[in-house]
């Protein structure tokens, strides 16, 4: 397949330099100073582009209940992180949008494997921006749109893309779409091409959609044209602080913080 890159995504570099540079590793929360003799664990989540908003916003909560604990965070699409931390990246936790890349590391024995949990849930919609005169109700009137432009993640690295794939298979427009794809290298990266106009239309979480006001939701995908989107977490097996790994793990199966995903639009497990 011929593909075309968007400029907003070619900046992104390929895929090599997304190991290292598509990730945005950013602090949980700035705490207040401790005390001397207080002993603080600083540990590493590598988290899925997707779920940023969430989790900062889930911050405040987390630092009340630990406040021994401070998490940095790594985020970037799911397919680099696996990959960054296949080829020895620092990590604790490994919080991805995609059940595929946590089981490719839990089959290279690189996570600990009872601390595995299902989290969240997702679904997959169809944008345009917000003042897009295209009338489409249904994912299958893709096949006869008046589109120059269809943006999705990276088939290859990034799970938005490759749910994205397969209801593009399922509903038999893959080959008729293929010259029209454009492809990002996370979902935000999709979210922003449509946001710009680079794009008339993208393949992104519901969740990312309910984030801007400038894209609005034409369809959703039927769940029967997608593997279930399941966002796992584990601790990385390498890791020296697995009881604050654990405690973090814990923390986002409790009722407080799964009440923030939902209010961020995601769905229980």
């Amino acid at each position: 397949m011929k593909r075309r890159q968007l400029t907003v995504f070619f900046l992104a570099g390929l895929v090599n330099s997304l190991l290292i540079s598509a990730c945005t590793r950013v602090p949980l929360v700035v705490t207040e100073a401790l005390s001397a003799d207080s002993m603080v664990t600083t540990i590493t989540v590598s988290a899925a582009a997707s779920l940023q908003d969430a989790l900062e916003a889930i911050a405040p909560e987390f630092h009340a209940a630990h406040p021994d604990v401070i998490v940095e965070y790594n985020f970037g699409s799911s397919g680099a992180l696996q990959q960054q931390i296949e080829r020895g990246a620092p990590a604790d936790v490994f919080f991805s949008a995609a059940v595929k890349q946590m089981d490719q590391l839990a089959e290279a024995d690189l996570t600990i494997t009872e601390s595995r949990r299902n989290v969240l849930t997702n679904s997959l919609v169809l944008i345009a921006s917000a003042n897009s005169s295209l009338r489409i109700t249904e994912m299958a009137q893709l096949k006869t749109a008046d589109i120059n432009r269809l943006a999705v993640g990276e088939f290859r690295s990034v799970p938005a893309g490759q749910y994205a794939q397969q209801v593009l298979k399922s509903l038999e427009l893959l080959a008729p779409l293929q010259s029209k794809l454009v492809f990002g290298s996370s979902v935000r990266n999709v979210l922003t091409a449509v946001e710009s106009g680079n794009a008339e239309l993208g393949i992104v979480y519901s969740t990312d959609a309910a984030l801007s006001k400038k894209v609005r939701v034409l369809a959703t995908a039927p769940e029967e044209t997608h593997l279930p989107i399941v966002y796992p977490i584990a601790a990385i097996k390498g890791t020296s602080k697995p009881e604050a790994s654990q405690t973090f793990i814990d923390f986002l199966l409790s009722e407080p913080a799964q009440i923030t995903f939902m209010k961020f639009g995601f769905g229980r497990v």
